[in-house]
């Protein structure tokens, strides 16, 4: 099979070995992938894959299961399907744990459901497993027009939890406001935590951040009494100062997250959480995959560099 590799600073669309498809896993002809910011940092050797995973990118996919393991019977020959990754998305073919695959929702096709597995999950995940959300409790989304944050932004409206975005610029804040966010900031204008404290005066219930670093004191400002601050990725940094005396007063948790490199069956908890609770609102048009751009999986170059641009809302997809 075909599939990406690094070659010195470019990538280059060569032959590689073809993955063995093993009992409990399905092999799946790839229609398309996606990019996650977690790819460009691979590729630059700054996220190396879990052990045992595949040392492709790519994180999701979608096409056709074309070889089913010993012990799958949830999913046949010729079934669409979509699928969470620990690797090896950018390629023909991938294999992957069968808990880890969902069918294509309805209405949705087959290439733009490489865009839901990865960023529906980390969403889901995070917001209703990890902060253990509950209907009405104020929500703060960073990166708001991102994959991640696209896929929150609809999820929230949903399960009646008002939405507060920090983005780019006002385009992006425009967007997520139609993908149901009540507010937000624009990050190159200053601080958000001024505007977040005039939309939710006692404070913000679950904070939803994959910046770190300069944000962190803010975001401890910003929670209320019970605050959960999620932490799912590091875009300005890992270390900053912690003023513990605000986390002890504010009986706030701060939790640390990643999905990559969890054990199969939490990933299938998650997929499972996202079939019952999502894929129906999927199916019934009230969510959708939020997709900016899509590129021959042999111009995954220039989605890199589109994606580094910052200039994105939602995700770019790699058709093969």
């Amino acid at each position: 099979m075909k599939a990406i590799q690094v070659s010195g600073e470019g990538l280059v669309w060569a032959d590689f070995d073809r993955p063995q498809c093993g009992p409990g896993e399905l092999r799946i002809q790839v229609v398309a992938s996606a990019i996650n910011r977690a790819d460009l940092l691979q590729r630059n050797g700054g996220y190396p894959p879990p052990p045992g995973a595949s040392p492709i990118m790519g994180l999701e996919c979608a096409g056709t299961v074309t070889e089913i393991g010993e012990g799958v019977s949830s999913f046949a020959i010729g079934d669409e399907v979509c699928a969470l990754l620990a690797g090896g998305g950018y390629a023909e073919e991938v294999v992957v744990p069968a808990g880890q695959v969902l069918p294509v929702p309805k209405g949705v096709s087959c290439v733009d459901a490489a865009a839901l597995p990865e960023v529906f999950a980390t969403a889901y995940l995070n917001l209703y497993m990890e902060a253990d959300l509950a209907p009405t409790e104020r929500v703060i989304v960073h990166a708001g027009a991102s994959g991640v944050g696209t896929a929150a932004l609809q999820m929230l409206k949903h399960s009646n939890n008002p939405s507060f975005v920090t983005v780019g610029n006002q385009a992006k804040l425009d967007q997520c406001i139609a993908l149901g966010a009540d507010g937000g900031s624009i990050r190159h204008e200053g601080s958000f935590l001024a505007a977040a404290q005039a939309w939710a005066e006692n404070g913000v219930d679950v904070i939803l951040d994959p910046v770190g670093g300069q944000y962190l004191m803010d975001n401890l400002t910003a929670l209320g009494l019970g605050g959960r601050l999620v932490l799912i990725g590091l875009m300005s940094g890992a270390v900053t100062e912690v003023n513990l005396g605000l986390l002890m007063m504010k009986r706030a948790r701060v939790v640390g997250s990643t999905l990559r490199a969890r054990p199969i069956g939490e990933k299938a908890l998650v997929m499972d959480g996202l079939k019952r609770d999502v894929w129906p609102k999927i199916e019934a048009g009230l969510i959708e995959p939020i997709i900016e751009a899509r590129f021959p999986i042999e111009q995954t170059a220039d989605a890199h560099a589109l994606m580094a641009g910052n200039d994105t809302v939602g995700k770019i997809l790699l058709t093969v």
